[in-house]
């Protein structure tokens, strides 16, 4: 049994979650990959899944082990990588990460003009609003908005957004412009789980954090129905410069309480390593820095 057949197709099955999904990945057999994890189990003297008829699941070896096969299975890539030319063209599998919004607004489409110049790579592109381990999840770059706690990661800052408080106009005619943040307490509200794990909304004044504790008329895990809402005069919404831009500037969408709102974030392509990078991963952070314009801060504008 080849031992790296066999750690590729373990890690197949787990991020396919299942035998015959993980074979059309690998373009195998499923009983050519059941032979393989067998085969893996019978060396290691564990068992890495616990089967059923209707799912696998990791035993507590196996995932120990996921982790460490996934590091090794990245550094050996990284490694091919490096022994090829500076200059050779992009090829193989780019799998790039992002938020479920702006991934479609803006990240898919630099994909597909990217493709568009690199047909030798195959592209994966996951859309989450939730914070995915690069290293764990093989990924090779993510498109984050906010400042970064891992600081282990590289990351290139590629422009910044503002978290703006939004209303319809017909809204705010009939129930009146907040002028401090303290008044939400009065107003309907709208709460996007993307955006805040909490029902706290937080602001500044002269440098001093404000929050404001509110009981939203509507919560909603989707970015585009919180701010559809709004729109629709449904209430006040939090949101991020770039999901409500086009609607400021329509007149669709008013911005309130700007005085009080936090410092812009910065918008930011992040990877595990400078030192390894592959070709593909440098051609699409060159057109990134060089094709994009993800500055969301002048939203009024024209």
């Amino acid at each position: 049994m080849d031992r790296l057949d066999a750690m590729e197709a373990f890690v197949a099955v787990c991020n396919a979650e299942g035998f015959a999904p993980a074979a059309r990945r690998l373009g195998v057999s499923a009983s050519a990959v059941t032979r393989l994890i067998a085969g893996l189990e019978q060396r290691l003297g564990v068992r890495l899944f616990q089967r059923t008829t209707r799912s696998v699941r990791l035993t507590n070896a196996g995932e120990r082990y996921l982790q460490r096969a996934r590091r090794i299975l990245l550094g050996i890539e990284e490694a091919e990588d490096v022994a090829q030319s500076e200059g050779a063209t992009p090829r193989g599998r780019l799998v790039v990460s992002a938020p479920l919004l702006f991934g479609r607004m803006h990240v898919g489409p630099l994909v597909r003009h990217y493709l568009e110049r690199y047909p030798e790579v195959r592209a994966e592109l996951y859309l989450s609003d939730h914070m995915v381990n690069l290293v764990e999840e093989g990924i090779d770059l993510a498109i984050r908005i906010g400042r970064l706690e891992d600081s282990a990661l590289v990351s290139k800052k590629l422009g910044e957004t503002r978290r703006v408080l939004v209303a319809s106009p017909e809204y705010l005619h009939r129930r009146g412009r907040p002028e401090r943040p303290e008044e939400l307490a009065h107003h309907r509200t709208i709460v996007f789980s993307g955006l805040s794990t909490t029902t706290d909304w937080r602001f500044e004044e002269d440098g001093r954090e404000l929050r404001v504790r509110i009981g939203p008329s509507l919560a909603t895990n989707s970015g585009e129905v919180a701010i559809e809402h709004a729109r629709a005069g449904g209430g006040l919404a939090c949101a991020l410069g770039y999901q409500v831009r086009d609607l400021v500037r329509s007149g669709e969408l008013e911005i309130v309480l700007s005085r009080f709102e936090p410092p812009a974030s910065p918008i930011q392509a992040v990877y595990p390593s400078a030192r390894f990078l592959a070709a593909r991963v440098r051609a699409l952070i060159d057109i990134m820095a060089a094709e994009t314009d993800w500055g969301f801060v002048d939203l009024e504008g024209p």
